[in-house]
């Protein structure tokens, strides 16, 4: 197995199930520390990580992301286990379920806080490290919802991937790159055109993608992985 990030650090947000979950996974399977972030226990991911790789390389943190002062402690206590910072994944979000009529505003409040301002706060966290150490790899999971009838989402989701080129565009002089994998939401699937089941580790190989060596020369990109779906639209 190759272990193309051995000796690295990544933090993962919304690592309990998921994306998140297959995410850190796989960090880990490539020699990754990782640090699972979520509102509930990551015991499943951990076990996982466990089987393979034993204990002692990686940390579970859990709290309201959307709280500042809980993602810098979190940040501050990898650094602390492991030193320098490599690698933030920004996975967790929530989807409203009211897709074509009109969200309210505690609905709305509530997925920009998630979606959108958590991403930011960790960002903010960990650019400070990753400045000094002039390198680092900022992954944020977006969607290819803006092909979708999600309204609120799709908003969140089109910030995260504004989001992802201003950032790209502030720290590329450091050495530190900022992309972002766009899925399908499993609720699509039927609609794709490649016509095999999309599932969270195939997302998780497009991270792993931005997470390497091999994206060096890569930043401010959105990474679309929907199967197709996207292209649909054409017709």
């Amino acid at each position: 197995m190759l272990m193309k990030l051995k000796g690295q650090t990544a933090i993962v947000t919304g690592a309990a199930n998921g994306i998140g979950a297959q995410t850190a996974l796989l960090l880990s399977q490539q020699g990754a520390n990782v640090v699972l972030i979520d509102s509930t226990s990551c015991a499943g991911t951990l076990q996982a990580i466990q089987s393979f790789r034993g204990k002692g390389v990686y940390l579970e943190c859990l709290g309201e992301i959307r709280d500042k002062e809980f993602v810098n402690a979190a940040i501050a206590r990898a650094s602390d286990m492991f030193g320098e910072l490599h690698i933030l994944v920004n996975n967790m979000c929530i989807c409203s379920t009211h897709n074509e009529t009109p969200s309210s505003i505690d609905q709305w409040e509530l997925e920009a806080d998630v979606n959108v301002q958590a991403t930011s706060l960790f960002i903010q966290g960990v650019s400070p490290y990753m400045v000094e150490q002039k390198y680092g790899r900022i992954i944020n999971i977006s969607s290819v919802s803006s092909c979708g009838k999600e309204r609120t989402f799709t908003a969140s989701k089109d910030a995260v991937s504004k989001l992802t080129k201003q950032t790209a565009k502030a720290l590329h002089e450091y050495g530190v790159t900022c992309n972002s994998v766009a899925p399908v939401a499993m609720a699509n699937l039927d609609e794709v055109t490649i016509h095999q089941t999309g599932t969270a580790a195939s997302i998780a190989e497009a991270v792993l993608y931005f997470a390497s060596s091999r994206s060096s020369y890569t930043t401010g990109q959105i990474l679309k992985v929907d199967g197709g779906f996207c292209i649909e639209s054409l017709n």
